[in-house]
């Protein structure tokens, strides 16, 4: 067993060290967050099984707190009214539970962040190229080739590993340093 604890924990390490040459565009992403939400934006979240998880507890950082005491930020993981998801996919299809809400809710400065290991789920896929097309930024987070949501992506964070465990803790760690970034730049003076 100790065997396999350290070789999780090593290649933990290891992916997060080859994700330091990926800062610059750490730091693109944030912009494009603090942008948009300091011209009265909407950061809108997405993923399916575990990237929905973490789409949730994102937006849950951004709304509540990360590690300041300030005014609640509009976010919002398209992931947690299951009657509306069920409902479009019911009528519409599974792929379109993310675009449809996009449609009612966003507008062109708003901000989505499609999260899929893969970068292939459909359902993301589809609200990333909406988004594109209706002049949202759109910030993917996926694994080492991008997927299909490479393309639709304004900035693609792609996490330097094949391995799905790996993966989704780079993409909270990513999106924790994001919510740092956001809460020092729009509220410097708050404890």
């Amino acid at each position: 067993m100790i065997g396999v604890i350290q070789r999780e924990l090593q290649e933990a390490i290891c992916v997060k060290k080859a994700a330091l040459a990926l800062s610059e565009k750490v730091e693109k992403a944030a912009n494009i967050l603090i942008q948009s939400l300091s011209h009265g934006g909407t950061i809108f979240l997405c993923g399916n099984g575990g990237s929905a998880a973490d789409a949730q507890h994102l937006a849950a950082e951004l709304v509540g707190r990360f590690e300041r005491n300030r005014r609640a930020l509009p976010a919002m993981a398209l992931t947690v009214d299951t009657s509306i998801m069920t409902a479009v996919a019911n009528d519409f299809g599974y792929e379109e539970i993310f675009v449809r809400q996009l449609e009612g809710l966003a507008e062109p400065g708003d901000v989505l962040v499609g999260i899929s290991t893969s970068g292939r789920s459909s359902n993301v896929v589809k609200a990333m190229k909406w988004g594109r097309e209706n002049n949202l930024e759109t910030i993917g987070m996926t694994g080492e080739k991008g997927g299909d949501m490479a393309p639709f992506s304004s900035v693609l964070l792609a996490a330097p590993s094949p391995h799905t465990p790996r993966i989704q803790e780079l993409h909270i760690t990513w999106g924790h340093i994001l919510c740092k970034l956001v809460e020092e730049a729009l509220f410097p003076h708050e404890p």
